[in-house]
C-alpha cells in the first residue's frame, strides 16, 4: 500500500475564512482527509503542502509515527514547531483516516476505545472586541443554551483605540487596557451571566492581547464572574509573563492554540502555569502529536480542551480524539457553522443537547461533499493578501 497523491482544496464558506482541506490518495482507492486551516497563513501552508510531496508520496500510510517523525526532522532548521506542525497535522490526520477506513472502524478505536459515550462541546457568542451590541449576544447565549449547551466562550474586551489598536483578532500589537475598558467588559460579563443563569459555565478569551498588567487587571475585575478559564491573558512567547499573570490573579487560565508540538507544552505544564490546555489538531502536529500533549497534561491532572474554531475535518479530528481522551473538558464549537458543515460533508454527525454523538462512520466519521464545496472553493491566487477579519 503507498500514497499516490496528496491533493489540496481551499474553500470560503464562513465571511472571509478560507478553510485548507488535503486528500491523500492511495494506490489501493482508499482516500484519507486532512485539514491545517489557519488564517493569515493559508497561502505559506497551501504552497508548503506541495514542497512535502516528495517526502510522503511513495510512503506507506499505514505508518503513520515514521512519516510524522520524518516531516518533523526533515524541516528542523526551519523549527518544526507551527508552520511545520501544521503541514505535519494535515497528513498525520489523513493518514489516520485511512488506517480507520482500511480497517472499518472509526479513529477513536484505533486510540483505545471510547472513554465516554458523547463528546461535551462549548460554543461561542459575539466578542466584544469588535462588536458591542450586548443586546444580541444575551439572546445569542440564550438561544445556544436552548439548545442544549452548557458552556460558552467570549472576548468581553472592547477594541483599544489609539495607537494600541490592532486589525487583527489575537492581535499583532501589546494592547493596554484603560479603566473604561474594563469597566465594559466587566458589564459585558454581567449581563451575560445574566442572560444565561449562575450554573451555566462561561469562559473568557483575552485573544493574546495584553500586556501583564492589564491581563492581569482584567482577569481580576472578572473574577466575581466566576470563570472556567481566563485564556491566552498575554502573548504567549514568554513563560516568565505569564508565570507574573499567574502569580497575580486567581482565576484559572488556558493557553494552547499558538503553542504547538509537545515541546511547546512541557515546561508550562511542568511549570503549572496553567489550569487547562487548548492545543488545536489541526496545528499542533495531528492526532499522533495531541494525543501525546494530552497524556503529558493527564500526568498533571490538567484538562485538554481541542482548539476548534476551524473547517469539519478538524472538528472531526478533534471529536474522534476526545472520545478516547480521559482528562478532556470539552471540546470547542461555533455551533453557528454546523449547518454549513453539513451541507458540505455526505456524512455527519449527531449533534445534539450541546454534544457530538458518534455516527458509526470509520476513520473521522465523516467525507467531503465535492459538488457542494465547488460553490465555495477559491483558488491559491485569491488568498494572497488576505486578512482573515
Amino acid at each position: 500500500m503507498k500514497i499516490t497523491d496528496i491533493r489540496t482544496h481551499i474553500i470560503m464558506p464562513v465571511d472571509t475564512l478560507a478553510w485548507v482541506f488535503v486528500e491523500v490518495d492511495t494506490d489501493d482507492g482508499i482516500s484519507g482527509l486532512g485539514e491545517c486551516t489557519e488564517y493569515i497563513g493559508n497561502p505559506h501552508l497551501v504552497s508548503g503542502l506541495e514542497a512535502i510531496k516528495p517526502l510522503v508520496i511513495g510512503a506507506d500510510p499505514r505508518h503513520i509515527e515514521e512519516i510524522w517523525q520524518r516531516l518533523f526532522h526533515a524541516y528542523s532548521n526551519l523549527n518544526s514547531r507551527g508552520y511545520i506542525s501544521h503541514l505535519i497535522s494535515a497528513i498525520d490526520i489523513a493518514l489516520w483516516d485511512i488506517r480507520g477506513k482500511q480497517l472499518g472502524v472509526p479513529i477513536y478505536e484505533l486510540l483505545g476505545g471510547p472513554v465516554r459515550e458523547s463528546v461535551p462541546l462549548y460554543t461561542h457568542v459575539r466578542d466584544q472586541w469588535d462588536n458591542s451590541d450586548i443586546d444580541a449576544m444575551m439572546a445569542e447565549a440564550r438561544q445556544a443554551k436552548e439548545l442544549g449547551y452548557e458552556a460558552i466562550k467570549t472576548d468581553p474586551f472592547p477594541r483599544q483605540p489609539g495607537p494600541s489598536a490592532s486589525p487583527f483578532k489575537g492581535a499583532n500589537q501589546v494592547e493596554r487596557l484603560d479603566p473604561a475598558a474594563v469597566a465594559k467588559s466587566v458589564t459585558w460579563m454581567e449581563a451575560l451571566r445574566q442572560a444565561v443563569g449562575p450554573h451555566f459555565e462561561l469562559l473568557v478569551d483575552a485573544h493574546a492581547r495584553f500586556d501583564v498588567a492589564s491581563a492581569i487587571k482584567g482577569a481580576n475585575a472578572l473574577e466575581h464572574i466566576d470563570l472556567v478559564w481566563f485564556e491566552e491573558p498575554i502573548h504567549v512567547e514568554s513563560d516568565n509573563a505569564l508565570r507574573q499573570v499567574r502569580e497575580n490573579t486567581n482565576l484559572p487560565l488556558c493557553v494552547g492554540e499558538r503553542h504547538f508540538t509537545r515541546w511547546d507544552y512541557w515546561q508550562l505544564l511542568n511549570d503549572r502555569l496553567v489550569d487547562y490546555i487548548m492545543p488545536d489538531v489541526a496545528w499542533c502536529g495531528g492526532i499522533s502529536e495531541w494525543r501525546r500533549i494530552a497524556a503529558m497534561a493527564e500526568v498533571q491532572y490538567i484538562r485538554v480542551s481541542p482548539h476548534d474554531a476551524l473547517g469539519p475535518i478538524t472538528l472531526a479530528a478533534s471529536f474522534q480524539l476526545s472520545m478516547t481522551t480521559p482528562n478532556l473538558y470539552r471540546e470547542e464549537c461555533i455551533h453557528t457553522w454546523f449547518p454549513t458543515m453539513e451541507k458540505l460533508t455526505t456524512s455527519w454527525f449527531d449533534i445534539r443537547d450541546g454534544s457530538i454523538h458518534p455516527n458509526g462512520q470509520p476513520g473521522l466519521g465523516i467525507e467531503l461533499n465535492m459538488e457542494a464545496l465547488e460553490e465555495y472553493r477559491i483558488s491559491p491566487d485569491e488568498l494572497q493578501g488576505r486578512l482573515p477579519y
